[in-house]
């Protein structure tokens, strides 16, 4: 018996901001389902957040970055790997589906 299940793609996250303002990055990763795996600081004074991150939760990033840091922090995002969507995004897919194929039936 097959058991399907969901898949999303995940990304591979290095953000470069300000020491001022890791606290709110790391919060606002953690609020896009984001795993925060280290911070290291770099040469410039910066620090180094990497994390992995839904790449559906990163299509407004950019400009939520520039509004976190003031226009100073940047970031690298690039695909890692597909993981098992939680049961929660799962059950949002299936019932976007549901309504896409109703709405064709029509």
């Amino acid at each position: 018996i097959a058991n399907p299940v969901i898949m999303e793609p995940i990304g591979s996250l290095k953000v470069y901001v300000p020491d001022a303002n890791m606290g709110d990055v790391i919060s606002d990763l953690n609020k896009r389902r984001g795993r925060v795996m280290g911070m290291n600081p770099t040469e410039d004074g910066l620090q180094m957040i990497e994390a992995e991150v839904p790449m559906a939760e990163m299509a407004s990033y950019a400009i939520d970055l520039r509004s976190i840091s003031q226009g100073r922090g940047s970031f690298e995002l690039q695909f890692e790997r597909y993981e098992d969507a939680p049961p929660m995004v799962q059950a949002k897919v299936i019932e976007d589906a549901k309504g896409t194929m109703q709405e064709e039936e029509e």
